[in-house]
């Protein structure tokens, strides 16, 4: 299985918000990483929004 085809960036991100070592989400399964993006995407929905400060 070849690592997932993301940028530096993006992957730092994801591995920061899904709580994973960087290492555990560029070896991830695809399908098991778009499950836990479809969770994370259920649970920002469902908790209020936090109103920005300007």
């Amino acid at each position: 299985m070849k690592p997932l085809q993301i940028s530096p960036e993006t992957a730092v991100k994801l591995a920061e918000q899904l709580k994973v070592p960087l290492e555990h989400l560029m070896h991830m399964p695809q399908h098991i990483l778009l499950q836990k993006l479809a969770e994370l995407a259920k649970n920002s929905a469902a908790e209020p929004s936090e109103p920005e400060s300007k």
